[in-house]
């Protein structure tokens, strides 16, 4: 398990990290998502132990991350850009990795490159970014890590091989239980592999719940009144529009409760959804003043 506590991180006067708080539970795949400039690729580089931190603690498994080896080998991490040596080939940045990381497996690194159909001997920096991408996936999960850290990890990958790098991913948690945390602004993508989610704002966790926790506890209702009728009362009511005579709401709470609410005041026509997880951080961060806004250009 991944914790952690308090974190805080400071560039000069600008608050990156401010008592930031998650939990990662083994065997989960944890989508980290918010805003641009939320905390996210600074967070991520605490919990790998690039980062020293200000304030707080990084856990994995009640041991501090930082300058701490032992808990190193165990985490994979694939970061927006990726890293390699500047001459360097697939087979070179191998051999780095077999003298750094006691758990690479031959077996696996010979079996990946079946997958990611490249040129172990030509240099990474001539390769395109998603053939970047896939080296990188072909040398991490051949590491066979216990966690696994990905920052927007699918980014220039074209949709067959999203779905191939997904499906090995999923493999290995299901088979391992490796435990994966990805940072992404593709919430389409991540609500279909994420089981938890958290979603931060300004250096803080907003919130952290598992994703159908997060899908039962907001619901989207689209309701026509009668006229002069009016909203029931006692709805929590994050967001309201409406077109013509079709009034649109996004409330928290559970959505039988909604319902009963919703069908006492008489309504000529309800529907309760379910909405995605993309709408859950809109209106999540809504109450932090993030939302899109109408600009007369």
């Amino acid at each position: 398990m991944i914790e952690v506590k308090g974190l805080k991180k400071r560039f000069g006067s600008f608050d990156a990290l401010n008592g930031l708080e998650l939990t990662v539970p083994t065997g989960a795949v944890y989508g980290l998502v918010g805003p641009n400039g939320a905390g996210k690729t600074t967070a991520i580089k605490h919990i790998t132990g690039i980062y020293r931190p200000d304030g707080g603690q990084v856990l994995l498994d009640a041991q501090p991350v930082y300058e701490n080896p032992e808990a190193k080998k165990r985490i994979a991490y694939i970061p927006d850009e990726v890293y390699y040596f500047a001459q360097a080939g697939i087979r070179d940045m191998a051999a780095f990795y077999r003298g750094v990381y006691p758990s690479f497996n031959e077996e696996r690194y010979r079996k990946l490159g079946e997958a990611f159909d490249l040129d172990d001997k030509a240099p990474m920096k001539r390769f395109s970014r998603g053939m970047q991408k896939q080296a990188a996936f072909r040398l991490a999960m051949s590491l066979m890590p216990e966690v696994l850290i990905l920052d927007e990890p699918v980014d220039g990958l074209d949709p067959v091989m999203r779905r191939q790098i997904w499906s090995l991913l999923l493999s290995d948690v299901a088979e391992r239980g490796m435990t994966v945390l990805v940072s992404s602004h593709n919430l389409r993508e991540l609500e279909d592999v994420c089981d938890h989610v958290g979603i931060i704002h300004a250096g803080r966790t907003l919130v952290e719940r598992s994703l159908s926790e997060l899908q039962d506890n907001m619901v989207k209702v689209q309701l026509v009144l009668p006229e002069g009728g009016a909203l029931p009362q006692g709805l929590n009511i994050l967001h309201e529009s409406r077109t013509g005579q079709v009034i649109t709401l996004i409330l928290r709470g559970k959505a039988e409760e909604i319902a009963a609410k919703v069908a006492a005041a008489g309504p000529l026509f309800y529907d309760l959804l379910p909405l995605t997880l993309e709408e859950i951080f809109i209106y999540e961060l809504g109450g932090e003043h993030y939302a899109v806004r109408d600009v007369l250009l």
